[in-house]
């Protein structure tokens, strides 16, 4: 949902020639910049949760829910690219002259969304209503992120949304599809990934600031302007670590769950390049680089301390 670097002009360029192009290009992005750092990292976090503090794990359910996680993504990046074309978004500062995203990724995102329904409603069986509504939630938060009628990112409500569908919604959906329940303290948990991931929708805007700021996208970086949004990002990624050690002090997480403060040098390193860079959208990629590092090290190293409870 919307968590993006700019994709270069060139790599445009070449998927206007053909839709198989395009469905590349999507691939190539979901592949590299959405799945393994918003949807896979907190789906295991749950099912880690469920394993090593429930003492409850189902295989074939995993492995179906992955599934559909996968599925959800692919249909995330593809309504993204689509409806982003449409509103002209990536093509303001853009001297290509480029046409529209083709409609074969509007349709390769519904059929993607489509097969995402039907794990949602295949787990909904296997493990009850609950699911369902996990689903209906991340379904109105992925479908209409970019999407009309809602447009969540066109409201300055993407960067909750996001936070709560990688948050929240996707550890303890994962985690009910083995325990049959949820807890105060796996909400808790939910709270690393959720905070971090929407440090990462912040960041992600701060250099697309004015085009966002042309087409309409009133996200929380045009409402803040971008110095602002630079110590929004580095307060959320710092909740979400502070979080861990909350946690650990409360009890409620491993100590073992400490190693994710690993991930501080790299968040250290984010705000150095940030603070000096803002203003500069090529410069800035290595603050957004050192951030998403962050997240990654910090979600999978706490996710592993869980397990080890």
């Amino acid at each position: 949902m919307g968590l993006s670097l700019t994709t270069p002009p060139h790599q445009h360029s070449e998927a206007a020639r053909s839709p198989w192009r395009q469905l590349l290009l999507i691939f190539s992005l979901v592949r590299y910049r959405f799945f393994l750092y918003a949807g896979l990292l907190p789906y295991l976090l749950g099912a880690a949760w469920a394993y090593a503090v429930v003492g409850a794990f189902d295989a074939p359910v995993f492995w179906f829910g992955l599934g559909g996680v996968v599925l959800a993504v692919i249909g995330v990046e593809a309504f993204n690219e689509y409806f982003d074309s449409q509103m002209g978004t990536d093509r303001v500062f853009n001297t290509d002259n480029l046409p529209p995203m083709s409609a074969w990724v509007l349709w390769l995102g519904i059929a993607a969304f489509a097969g995402a329904l039907a794990v949602g409603v295949y787990l909904t069986v296997r493990a009850g209503w609950p699911i369902l509504g996990f689903a209906v939630l991340g379904g109105l938060a992925a479908i209409f992120y970019v999407a009309p009628p809602i447009r969540w990112a066109y409201r300055g409500l993407g960067e909750t949304v996001i936070a709560l569908s990688y948050g929240p919604w996707m550890v303890l959906g994962s985690l009910y599809l083995h325990a049959r329940a949820v807890s105060w303290e796996a909400l808790w948990a939910s709270l690393v990934p959720g905070f971090l991931i929407m440090s990462l929708a912040v960041v992600n805007a701060i250099p697309d600031y004015h085009q966002d700021r042309l087409v309409g996208k009133r996200n929380l970086v045009v409402r803040l302007g971008r110095r602002r949004g630079v110590w929004l990002y580095l307060a959320l990624a710092a909740a979400g670590l502070m979080t861990v050690v909350a946690g650990v002090a409360a009890g409620v997480f491993p100590v073992a769950c400490l190693a994710a403060l690993i991930s501080l040098p790299l968040l250290v390193a984010s705000a150095r390049a940030a603070l000096h860079t803002y203003e500069s959208p090529r410069q800035f990629v290595p603050a957004i680089r050192a951030v998403v590092s962050c997240y990654l090290v910090a979600v999978a190293l706490f996710g592993a301390g869980i397990l080890v409870k």
